[in-house]
């Protein structure tokens, strides 16, 4: 393999050099074809896609065009005489035009059997479904104006989830998917004749934390007889799993659950979801929640999106099609199909009680989610500039080269209230109470800028140092203001990955305040010394990936003044859609904005289940 300086990594070029030399080859297309499955490995592909490379060239790749001249000819077909696939220990497997690394092969395989063996767990109609789910939904049909005419899609998410021992439940921000898993948790529970024993899991400490809360808010609005043995305390997935640090370091445990609820399940990753699904055993139901849209996992993998590929068109048998019919009352015969065993226990979440059909928000996610660049443009035109007495749900900063001095003004009214308390607590000898700090870390929640980089100028890196500025703060060490997220799990402090403190002053010295929330459902704060917090980063800034199961009132996303290949449409929907009432997209270039969503995440990978039925 000629090593000419190409977009390939020193392990992707190291890992073909060992194929080579363990086995050699006299054909150097199979080391090229070696380097080019770890690359896409790092980059987020569970496989090398050959027909896609054959099709698309150095494309498929994310290289531009001007490599395609270096790549060896006829280099997918090479593969069907590629040395290193052959055994069952091989480093390389071939799965029809798929390319793998063994692990990541195996992974799927592990998802695959594991969601075939749940789909064929004998599952009857439990007694009295019908009515109970009446009088779960007794209120639905006044809930939107268009309940007359299109199904109750929770309600049909509730029936199914009853009758399957694995639901995938996916739909944009505020359609309703953790109001969804109460009734359904609800439901479960009055179909038993004990407590289940219910798990509550997300990828991240935040989006755990959010679930928990959303929960414990969902359940005041139960029938009272139906509110009793529902958890509310979520904790993260690797806790859940007991993973510490390498995901396949040790055979996953199994849980001795009877249901088993993840949300924010876009996140995980497919090595995290092989050992999620080994974990839990195929007596219990194992829901997953997540939007399909959003931005995959950061690790290899699309699971949720390949798995709900087919949810928007629904794709229900006419068999299930009458069962829901007689079970719930919903007509979803507009969604019928030939669809998969899955499509059958699949559910898209589809009214936003969030974004209103006239919302800016709302009509920013759709066109951007869409790709349509014509209504982006448009929106873009419409959009006011922001100022302080701008009222408008969504306004726009141009910075130009030098900077804007709006998005330091846009902070600090972000950050006027949380500033205002802070002063209180400024004076000699202040000590901040466990009050202060849960009234100071949910003003966290009210306002975030959010970047798609980490490095460059508008980096978070950058950004983290320039508004600390804007705000007054210093710019090293620890001081009362300071927002740090937890980048690693801490088993021994209680702290996970995404979790999002607050330095501030107590009668001793300063402490970082972390909400907790107890097994009671009991919201408290745990005050750590900050020399105990060796993995944290300050989060005046945040990436879109952090932010991921987290949502915010106001949100200023910042993009870059060239594209780069993570900007992409995914990340904007990601980025717009965590704010609930206000965003200001802060953008130099509108031809950034109009490229990036046409760029879209298309993931390599064997687990679309609609391919095979």
């Amino acid at each position: 393999m000629n090593e000419p300086e190409l977009p390939l990594t020193a392990l992707d070029r190291a890992f073909a050099r060992y194929l080579q030399q363990a086995q050699p080859s006299e054909d150097v297309r199979h080391a090229w074809l070696a380097a080019l499955t770890s690359h896409q490995f790092g980059r987020g592909h569970a496989c090398l896609d050959l027909d896609l490379l054959r099709q698309s060239g150095v494309l498929a790749l994310g290289w531009e065009v001007r490599w395609q001249a270096l790549l060896p000819s006829d280099l997918a077909e090479a593969a069907n005489s590629l040395p290193w696939c052959q055994g069952e220990a091989s480093p390389l497997v071939l799965d029809g035009t798929r390319l793998y690394l063994r692990r990541n092969w195996l992974a799927e395989q592990s998802i695959r059997s594991s969601i075939l063996a749940r789909l064929a767990q004998p599952c009857g109609v439990p007694e009295g479904l019908a009515q109970a789910l009446d009088s779960l939904f007794a209120r639905s049909a006044t809930a939107s104006v268009d309940a007359s005419t299109a199904p109750d899609w929770q309600k049909v998410a509730c029936a199914l989830a009853a009758r399957g021992r694995f639901t995938l439940i996916t739909g944009g921000p505020g359609t309703g998917k953790t109001t969804t898993v109460v009734r359904l948790l609800a439901l479960l529970q009055s179909q038993s004749t004990r407590p289940l024993r219910i798990a509550l899991a997300a990828p991240t400490g935040k989006a755990a934390a959010r679930l928990g809360e959303s929960i414990s808010q969902a359940i005041q609005r139960l029938p009272l007889a139906m509110q009793a043995h529902i958890p509310t305390q979520a904790q993260t997935l690797h806790k859940l799993l007991q993973v510490r640090s390498t995901v396949a370091a040790t055979a996953a445990p199994q849980l001795a659950l009877d249901v088993v609820v993840v949300d924010e399940a876009s996140m995980i990753d497919l090595e995290l979801m092989a050992r999620l699904m080994a974990a839990v055993p195929l007596s219990a139901s194992l829901i997953l929640l997540g939007d399909k849209d959003q931005l995959a996992s950061v690790e290899a993998g699309a699971v949720m999106g390949q798995l709900c590929a087919g949810a928007q068109a629904g794709g229900y048998s006419a068999e299930t099609v009458t069962w829901l019919q007689t079970h719930t009352g919903q007509d979803v015969s507009a969604w019928a199909g030939t669809g998969s065993a899955l499509a059958q226990q699949t559910v898209m979440l589809r009214h936003s009680h969030r974004f209103a059909a006239n919302s800016l928000i709302g009509q920013w996610a759709s066109a951007v989610n869409a790709g349509d660049r014509q209504a982006v443009a448009a929106l873009w035109e419409a959009s006011p500039r922001w100022s302080s007495t701008q009222d408008t749900s969504v306004t726009r900063l141009q910075p130009g080269p030098g900077g804007d001095v709006g998005l330091a003004a846009l902070v600090r009214a972000g950050w006027q209230s949380t500033l205002a308390s802070l002063h209180t607590l400024s004076a000699p000898g202040a000590s901040c109470s466990d009050a202060q700090a849960l009234a100071l870390l949910k003003a966290l929640g009210h306002f975030q800028v959010l970047c798609a980089l980490r490095d460059g100028p508008a980096g978070v890196l950058a950004l983290n140092r320039s508004l600390a500025h804007a705000l007054g703060f210093p710019l090293e060490g620890w001081y009362p203001g300071r927002p740090v997220m937890v980048t690693r799990n801490d088993y021994n402090l209680g702290l996970m990955n995404g979790d999002v403190g607050l330095c501030l002053p107590t009668a001793r010295s300063l402490r970082v305040a972390f909400v907790v929330v107890g097994a009671d459902g009991v919201v408290g704060v745990r005050w750590v010394l900050p020399s105990r917090l060796d993995a944290v980063e300050t989060v005046f800034a945040m990436t879109v990936h952090k932010s991921q199961g987290s949502e915010f009132d106001q949100v200023a996303l910042v993009l870059p003044e060239r594209m780069t290949p993570v900007l992409t449409r995914e990340l904007l929907y990601t980025g717009i859609t965590r704010a609930k009432h206000q965003l200001t997209l802060v953008v130099p270039q509108a031809g950034v904005l109009r490229q990036a969503v046409a760029a879209q995440i298309l993931r390599s990978g064997g687990l679309n289940m609609e391919e095979q039925a």
